[in-house]
């Protein structure tokens, strides 16, 4: 059988010893620097936007559409993540990748001019549909250049990644809206993206099997309404509708109808988008629900504590978005030398086990928050979240890798980003549900008895926002802060049943042999390709 290996890029030199994955240090870093732009855009996005949002509704007067610029987007690009793929496993990661970061470009070109509140939405769903692919297409495509044995190594340049964008998105939002206008948090997407795309256009050069295929398009659209359905069903519970009303049900109902459809077409159709078989796959069903509940505890984590410092600490925006610098910190070290332990160990489950616990000892430790806790205490606390997901995040992906086909290597990734990005809806909605009414049954118990009684459980009436907050009287500030550190001590007591769960799935990950070759030469050894220009 005749195979063509990878070729590569012209501007490199070939200096270096290649490394067992087929490409030098030097050549992987180039790649992976147009990787990490489009990453970067992706995480940038999720943390830019929330610091322009209230200027944004302030011009456009329409209070009441304020979540759905949020929700739209993570609708959108979660949908497409399994679609992305799925399709980049049958026609090429780079040319998906490429199309994924013009989508999000064009997405956030008409953002910045939007005039009304309804195109920014509108605008938004077709940025998301450019985010959906670009995080995990770049985990697949580095799954192509790096075997797993070696993948650990680059692990900390994403958790910098991450990191960075996280803290640079709320100062960069803030400086934009003070300084020039709300509509630079989306034009900065533009010179970022289009260097994206020239490094990888220029340096990224990926084989592609060669055969017949054709797509699932029945199944991508069972796939894309059932978690529509469910997901504005979430977002809008306890919200915009009740979570009894006739609208939610029937939405959840309609939801998971069309999901069992999916899952039935999935069986019987030629190209299927999320195949069955990886479902068959032990590692790939653990690391799924392993991302799934972390995710939901995650994005717990990183919604409520800003808003804690807010309005318990009164501390501004932009500090209270830095003040998850701790969790991050904690992200990047782990992820670091946990990854060169794994490369040269060729061992992960253990670190994947030490995550889990540290992450359930850190909310544990959550639950303990009050309004007087001090802060070093709360960022040591965040520090311990932060340090078990840094353990295991990336980790669980690249086992996943290692253990499936090379056919499925683009949907096995996406799948992962898929779950903890659901996973992360889920538990955001029902965590703030839960957040709502225990806020509603501490409030009276901690107001002067003659403000409880003109409350009364209506949280609206007092904690509507950071600003309305540090605008009470001392006493009833003092009675709110109280109350909402005594809600969200019970929120993240709920999270830690999840965590635990994690714990047990980590016990029951199996742990294989690392591969030494990577997607490229795997998919060399069992088929004809050919180079994609």
């Amino acid at each position: 059988m005749t195979t063509v290996a990878a070729r590569p890029s012209p501007e490199l030199t070939l200096a270096e010893p290649a490394s067992p994955g087929g490409l030098t240090h030097r050549q992987i870093l180039v790649v992976m620097s147009g990787l990490m732009l489009g990453m970067f855009l992706a995480t940038l996005d999720q943390t830019i936007v929330g610091t322009a949002l209230p200027t944004i509704v302030g011009e456009f007067h329409r209070a009441d559409l304020l979540s759905w610029v949020v929700t739209v987007y993570l609708l959108t690009s979660t949908i497409s993540t399994p679609l992305y793929g799925k399709a980049s496993d049958l026609f090429g990661r780079k040319r998906l990748l490429q199309l994924a970061i013009v989508i999000f470009l064009i997405g956030s070109a008409l953002c910045g001019i939007a005039q009304n509140m309804a195109e920014l939405i509108g605008f938004r769903a077709l940025q998301g549909l450019g985010a959906g692919g670009l995080m995990s297409l770049a985990l697949a495509v580095i799954a192509d250049i790096i075997p797993p044995r070696e993948r650990g190594r680059y692990q900390g340049y994403f958790g910098a990644v991450f990191a960075s964008s996280s803290i640079i998105g709320p100062l960069l939002g803030g400086f934009f809206v003070d300084q020039a206008s709300w509509r630079w948090v989306f034009y900065i997407n533009i010179p970022l993206g289009l260097a994206a795309l020239v490094v990888i256009n220029r340096v990224l050069h990926l084989p592609v099997a060669r055969r017949k295929v054709s797509i699932d398009w029945l199944g991508a659209g069972l796939l894309v309404a059932g978690i529509s359905a469910l997901l504005v069903a979430v977002q809008s519970g306890g919200r915009d509708l009740a979570w009894s009303s006739a609208p939610l049900l029937g939405l959840v109902g309609a939801g998971v109808l069309l999901i069992v459809a999916f899952v039935r077409r999935e069986r019987v159709a030629p190209e299927p988008i999320l195949p069955p078989r990886l479902f068959s796959n032990d590692i790939f069903r653990v690391a799924s629900s392993i991302g799934f509940l972390s995710g939901g505890v995650m994005f717990g984590v990183i919604i409520f504590f800003p808003q804690y410092l807010q309005l318990v600490r009164g501390e501004t925006a932009t500090a209270s978005g830095l003040a998850t610098l701790p969790m991050l910190a904690g992200m990047l070290v782990t992820s670091i030398v946990s990854g060169r332990l794994i490369s040269r160990l060729g061992r992960y489950k253990m670190f994947v086990v030490a995550g889990t616990f540290l992450l359930t000892g850190g909310l544990v430790l959550m639950t303990q928050i009050s309004a007087t806790t001090p802060l070093v205490e709360l960022f040591l606390w965040m520090f311990i979240v932060g340090s078990g997901m840094g353990l295991f995040m990336q980790t669980v992906v690249m086992a996943t890798q290692s253990a499936v086909e090379t056919r499925d290597l683009g949907v096995a990734t996406s799948s992962i980003m898929f779950f903890r990005t659901m996973g992360g809806a889920i538990g955001a909605a029902v965590f703030g549900a839960l957040l709502t009414s225990r806020l509603a049954v501490e409030l009276p118990g901690h107001l002067p008895v003659a403000v409880a009684r003109v409350v009364g459980r209506s949280t609206n009436k007092l904690v509507t926002s950071p600003a309305a907050v540090d605008a009470l009287p001392t006493a009833v500030r003092r009675g709110v802060g109280t109350a909402y550190s005594a809600a969200l001590s019970d929120v993240f007591l709920a999270a830690v049943p999840l965590a635990i769960v994690t714990i047990v799935l980590s016990l029951l990950l199996r742990e294989i042999v690392l591969r030494t070759s990577n997607g490229i030469q795997r998919a060399a050894a069992e088929a004809v390709v050919e180079p994609v220009l």
